[in-house]
């Protein structure tokens, strides 16, 4: 039986397999399922956006879009979060050092707040 991640077969991206050593899989596996919760993520806020623009949803118009932009946004940010985590997470566990905080993780949590804010806006306006 041939191995799939040997020293003759190089794995995608280098920039993170190519360093340190191969961790436990357990902790590959659980940044994998990190990854695919940011990747949900972005498909959730990216539908929540579409939604309201494409439903009757009874909110003041120029609040309704504002948010379903920001949603939208919110929702393209997401995988840029989830793949720049996955990696620096990938390459903390292979080098044995500290596990990174998430870079975009606060911008996403300020978006969403601000989202809801004229959600709470707009219903309380129309």
């Amino acid at each position: 039986m041939t191995s799939t991640s040997g020293p003759g077969r190089a794995r995608f991206p280098r920039s993170v397999y190519g360093v340190g050593d191969e961790p436990d899989p357990r902790f590959s596996l659980a940044n994998e399922r990190t990854f695919l919760a940011w990747i949900r993520t972005s498909l959730a806020l990216s539908a929540a956006g579409v939604a309201l623009e494409a439903l009757d949803v009874p909110i003041a118009g120029g609040l309704r879009l504002a948010c379903a932009l920001l949603l939208v946004g919110l929702g393209v940010l997401a995988p840029v979060q989830a793949w720049w985590g996955w990696a620096a997470t990938e390459r903390a566990v292979r080098r044995r050092r500290p596990l990174p905080s998430p870079l975009l993780s606060p911008v996403i949590a300020a978006g969403t707040l601000a989202a809801g804010v004229l959600l709470l806006l707009g219903l309380l306006l129309r």
